[in-house]
C-alpha cells in the first residue's frame, strides 16, 4: 500500500483551479448527491443509504492527513508535491505556496456536514455538503472532490443495494413463516477476493452488515470497530462458520470424496455448524448417494452440515429446472431432494423448514433477481425461505459503477469579494440528471422522507438534517454500528 502526500490525491486538472477561480474568491460550498436512478437496480430506486462518512472522515481527513502531511517536515510534503506537479505538468506550472500555508496552518480548514448515516436519502437531495472555514482555502474544497468521490460511491452503493436484498429476505420469511430473528444470517458476504482492493473490500463489507451479519470478510469487521465504535464483544458484528474449498475436497481425492465428507463431520468438526462444498465433481451424486450413507451421522450430530453447491443456474439446483425430465434429480432441486431424504417440520405459515441438522447455501453468481426467484420459487413448492442462505459476492457488488446511482460532488455555492454567489449547472445536452441544485442547501425530514431546499440562505442553511460531522479536522456527531443498523432496518 502507498503512503501518499494526501495533497497529490487529485485529479491534475484540479491542481490550478486555485488560480482559475475568480480574483476575490473565499469560499467553495459542495455537496455529494445521488443524481440519478436510471442505472440502478428497480428494488433501490427509492434512494441509497447513507453510510461510509465517518469511517472516512476520521480515517482520512483525520487520521490519514495528520500521519502523511501535518506530521511529516513541512520540506519533504511541499518538495513530494512540486516533483511531481513539475514532471506532469512542466516545471514551475503549479506553484506551491498554497501547499506551504496548509501545513503551516496544521489543520484542514473545512466544513463537512451530512445527512445521518443508516437513513434513506433520495434522489437528487445531497447527503453530504462541504465548505472552506478560512477564505484563503476556498481551493480546498473542490481539490478533494475526487478522492472523496472515490471513497463514499461504493460504500453507498453496496448498503443500499444490501438492504434491497434484506427487505427480500424478510418478506419471503414474513410469507413463508421463517424466524425473522435469523434472517440476518441469510445473506452471507463473499465478496472479499473479487473487490478493487483491500479499501474497497473493507467499505462493502462493511456496508453489507448494516443489513446482516452473515459474513467471510474478517477485516469489514475491523473496520466497524474502528470506525464505528462497536465492540464485538457487546455486539454480532460479523459471523460465519466453518467451510471447505474445492482445494480441500480435491486434495481427499475424487474417489474418496465420502471419506472426506465423513472425516469432516465426525473427526473435524464432530459437532457445530461445517460448510462442505459439494458440486467438486457430481452435486447430485452427494446429494443421493453420500448424504443417504450419512443420515444416521448428520441427524445424530450437535450442530448442522451445510451443503454447498457453486455451480450451474442457482435458481434450477436450488429449487428444480422444470424443463427437466420429471421426477429426476435436476427436475427436484437441492432443497426437495434433502426434504426428502431428512424431513423437517412445518411453520406456523404452512411452509416445510428442513430438519435443523441439514442446511444449504449458494454463493454463486447470486443478484437480486435471482434471489427473488429462488424464494419465489421455494415458497410456490410449499417451502420456506429459510431452507436457503444465498452469498453474496462480487458479482452482486462489484459490477456496478458511480454512476449506478449516478453519484457527484459539484459546487452550488461561493464567495467573491465577500459577496455570495449560487452556482448551478443545466446543460441544454443532457437529459436533465446533471441539472443541479443552486446556492446554500438545506435539507428537512417531511413525511419520512428527505426534501431539498436549495438557493436558502446562511441561517437557512445552518437548519435542517445536515449535521456538522467534521470541523476544523476534528470529528463531531459521530454514531454506532447499532444507530446504523436501526435505523436501516427501519427505513
Amino acid at each position: 500500500m502507498l503512503n501518499v502526500n494526501p495533497a497529490l490525491l487529485i485529479d491534475f486538472y484540479k491542481a490550478d483551479h486555485r488560480r482559475q477561480y475568480p480574483e476575490g474568491t473565499q469560499e467553495v460550498y459542495s455537496n455529494f448527491t445521488p443524481r440519478s436512478m436510471k442505472l440502478a437496480p428497480p428494488q433501490c430506486r427509492e434512494g441509497v443509504v447513507v453510510f461510509g462518512i465517518q469511517a472516512i472522515v476520521q480515517g482520512f481527513l483525520v487520521d490519514y492527513w495528520d500521519k502523511h502531511f501535518f506530521s511529516v517536515p513541512k520540506q519533504k510534503v511541499v518538495a513530494q508535491f512540486k516533483r511531481r506537479m513539475d514532471q506532469s505538468l512542466g516545471k514551475g506550472a503549479i506553484t506551491v505556496e498554497h501547499i506551504e500555508a496548509l501545513h503551516d496552518l496544521q489543520y484542514l480548514p473545512l466544513e463537512v456536514k451530512a445527512l445521518p448515516e443508516g437513513t434513506i436519502c433520495p434522489p437528487k437531495v445531497p447527503m453530504l455538503t462541504i465548505r472552506n472555514t478560512k477564505p484563503e482555502f476556498f481551493w480546498l474544497t473542490n481539490s478533494l472532490e475526487s478522492v472523496l468521490s472515490n471513497m463514499l460511491w461504493k460504500g453507498v452503493t453496496a448498503a443500499t443495494i444490501a438492504r434491497a436484498y434484506r427487505k427480500v429476505f424478510d418478506r419471503y420469511a414474513e410469507e413463508t413463516g421463517f424466524d425473522p430473528n435469523l434472517v440476518q444470517f441469510q445473506g452471507h458476504d463473499f465478496s472479499f477476493r473479487g473487490l478493487s482492493g483491500l479499501d474497497d473490500a473493507m467499505m462493502v463489507g462493511a456496508a453489507h452488515m448494516l443489513s446482516f451479519t452473515g459474513t467471510d470478510n474478517v477485516p469489514a469487521i475491523e473496520f466497524l470497530e474502528e470506525y464505528y465504535f462497536t465492540d464485538e464483544a457487546d455486539e454480532l458484528i460479523g459471523t460465519s462458520i466453518p467451510a471447505t474449498e474445492h482445494s480441500v475436497m480435491c486434495m481427499g481425492t475424487k474417489d474418496d470424496e465420502l471419506g472426506t465428507f465423513t472425516r469432516l463431520i465426525t473427526e473435524t468438526y464432530p459437532k457445530g455448524f461445517v460448510s462442505i462444498v459439494s458440486d467438486t465433481w457430481n452435486f447430485w451424486q452427494v446429494l443421493t448417494e453420500y448424504l443417504p450413507k450419512l443420515k444416521d451421522t448428520i441427524l445424530q450430530r450437535d450442530g448442522r452440515v451445510v451443503i454447498r453447491p457453486d455451480s450451474g443456474d442457482p435458481v434450477k439446483i436450488i429449487c428444480g429446472d422444470p424443463d427437466a425430465p420429471l421426477g429426476t434429480f435436476e427436475y427436484k432441486g437441492a432443497v426437495q431432494l434433502l426434504w426428502e431424504l431428512f424431513g423437517g417440520t412445518y411453520t406456523h405459515k404452512g411452509y416445510r423448514l428442513l430438519d435443523p441438522h441439514i442446511g444449504l447455501i449458494y454463493g454463486d453468481s447470486i443478484t437480486l433477481d435471482r434471489q427473488e426467484a429462488i424464494l419465489s420459487r421455494l415458497k410456490d413448492k410449499g417451502y420456506c425461505s429459510g431452507n436457503v442462505v444465498l452469498g453474496i459476492g462480487s458479482f452482486t457488488y462489484q459490477y456496478v459503477t458511480r454512476d449506478t446511482f449516478g453519484h457527484a460532488m459539484k459546487a452550488t455555492s461561493g464567495v467573491v469579494n465577500s459577496e455570495r454567489r449560487e452556482i448551478f449547472k443545466d446543460p441544454v445536452t443532457d437529459s436533465g440528471a446533471k441539472k443541479s441544485a443552486r446556492g446554500l442547501l438545506r435539507v428537512e425530514s417531511e413525511g419520512g422522507r428527505y426534501m431539498l431546499y436549495d438557493q436558502q440562505t446562511e441561517e437557512q442553511e445552518k437548519q435542517g438534517e445536515l449535521k456538522t460531522v467534521f470541523l476544523d479536522s476534528e470529528e463531531v456527531n459521530t454514531q454506532t454500528l447499532t444507530t446504523l443498523r436501526k435505523r436501516v432496518a427501519n427505513s
